[in-house]
This record gives C-alpha cells, sequence and structure tokens, in this order.
C-alpha cells in the first residue's frame, strides 16, 4: 500500500496575512510560490493542485474584476480566470527563478481576453478591432476615473498611440457586444408603447432611398472623391456597405459611418431651401 502523502501546503489564509505583514522578503516569498507550483506539478494528489489553485485564486479575482463590464456575470470571469490560472500553474517553470505571478498575469489575462473575443460579442467583427474596442474601454474607465469626466476620441486616440477614425470606429464595435433588444423599453419602468418594436412601420425602404438618390445627384459633384465613390456604388451600383469596403480597403462599419455623415451633410445643405 502507497504510503501517504505527507506534503502539507502552507495555508493560504496564513500566508496572506504574512505577505500582508511583510514577514517575508520578496525574494523569500517567490521561492515559496515555485515550491509550491513545483509540487503541484509533480504530486499526482488532486488535494494538491486545488490547495496550490486556492492559494493563487485571489490574483485570478482581482484580474477578473478588472475585466467586470456591462452584463457579463463576475462569477462567470472568475471561472474563466481560474481556468487561466490552471493553464498558468501547467506551464510555469519553477526551476528558472521568476517569480509565478510574472508568468500567471498574462496566462491568466490571455484567458479573460480570449472569453470576450469568442463569447463576449453577440454580433461577429473582426479579432484586432475586439481587441482595440477592449483596449479604448479600459483606457476610458481609467482616463474618466482620473479627470472626472468621460474622455474625447482625441483623448483616447493620443493615450494610445492610434487614430482618432479607429477609436471612433472600436466605440460602435462596442455596442456589437450587446445590443438592444427590440422587445425591451428603452428606459426602464416604460410601458409598451415605449417598445422599439411597436414603432417600426411597414413603409417600403426603397421610398426613402429614391428620395435620398435625387437629393443626393443634386449636391454629390461637391463632395470629396471617397465620398463621391460611396454614394456612387451605394446607389448606383446597389453593392451593399460590406461589398463597397472591399473594394474601398475598409471595414463596413467605416463605410456606414462615413455614408450616414455624408448623407446628413447633404440634407442639412437642402433644407434651409425647403
Amino acid at each position: 500500500m502507497p504510503a501517504a502523502n505527507t506534503h502539507v501546503l502552507p495555508d493560504p489564509v496564513r500566508r496572506g496575512r504574512l505577505a500582508a505583514a511583510g514577514v517575508k522578503s520578496r525574494a523569500a516569498r517567490d521561492a515559496e510560490d515555485r515550491e509550491l507550483i513545483r509540487r503541484a506539478q509533480q504530486d499526482p494528489d488532486p488535494r494538491v493542485r486545488a490547495q496550490t489553485v486556492e492559494a493563487f485564486m485571489p490574483l485570478a479575482k482581482s484580474l477578473a474584476r478588472r475585466y467586470h463590464r456591462g452584463e457579463e456575470p463576475l462569477e462567470d470571469l472568475e471561472q474563466v480566470a481560474a481556468l487561466g490560472l490552471l493553464k498558468a500553474i501547467k506551464g510555469f517553470n519553477p526551476d528558472r527563478g521568476s517569480a509565478f505571478a510574472s508568468f500567471a498575469v498574462p496566462t491568466i489575462v490571455g484567458e479573460l481576453r480570449r472569453h470576450f473575443r469568442d463569447k463576449g460579442w453577440t454580433i461577429r467583427v473582426p479579432r484586432d478591432l475586439q481587441e482595440l474596442s477592449l483596449a479604448v474601454q479600459r483606457k476610458a474607465d481609467v482616463l474618466a476615473t482620473e479627470t472626472g469626466r468621460p474622455p474625447t476620441a482625441e483623448q483616447l486616440a493620443k493615450s494610445l498611440g492610434r487614430d482618432v477614425e479607429e477609436i471612433l470606429e472600436a466605440r460602435e464595435a462596442l455596442r456589437a457586444m450587446r445590443p438592444g433588444s427590440l422587445d425591451r423599453p428603452t428606459q426602464a419602468g416604460e410601458d409598451e408603447d415605449d417598445i422599439p418594436l411597436n414603432r417600426i412601420g411597414d413603409i417600403d425602404p426603397g421610398f426613402e432611398r429614391t428620395e435620398e438618390a435625387v437629393t443626393i445627384g443634386r449636391l454629390v459633384r461637391d463632395l470629396p472623391e471617397r465620398e463621391r465613390k460611396i454614394l456612387a456604388l451605394r446607389y448606383g451600383g446597389d453593392l451593399t456597405q460590406a461589398e463597397i469596403g472591399e473594394q474601398l480597403g475598409i471595414s463596413q462599419m467605416h463605410v456606414s459611418r462615413l455614408l450616414r455623415r455624408t448623407i446628413d451633410d447633404l440634407r442639412d445643405q437642402v433644407r434651409p431651401a425647403a
């Protein structure tokens, strides 16, 4: 009969109290962490790994709280972070002498980011745009806390080293994470008359497109070349926004924004003469 496991892991609560009190140096705590990981990797007893996970769960939970946004349940993010912690315990090399946290943090953060990329978006958008959108959201929270007001697109662009148009596109993409429901009132406590679905009519959208085409025809000659081409492809060539984006090398959302802005500008020009 195999001998009973005599390894006794340090109590996580006791370790936390000692660390908070500064009893052990950082080097000593890092060495102790590496020993915990080594034992979890080598000992087949699942209780050893469970104790190791418990010891480092405060780190995983703190990262989950950092990424907690909107309607995403915190408990779900903590489970994702725990999965990242398990991967970190499995992949860490304690013989290199580095701190476990320096390896665990990017591993857990990577798992959280993959969760948002793959499961947090109701409408599918390109992965690079998803990552930029989340970076914009995090930076906006930081700047809002520092200044006491929401940051402008220009401030975010400067802080992240990106173009203003990229920031605007990323903000629009964030709406794809949790699109509004047509069956839900626009404001809490409103009655059924405020449900968007009840305000949708049965008018053929072709009428509006015809009206816009007539209005646009008188004014397009003064537009920049790119805007003229987008209008020609949309209303003359009957291309979709995605097809136009492929031809011009820009995203569908960028095409939508340019198209909407151009039409609004043209309408503003003709409105005083009406």
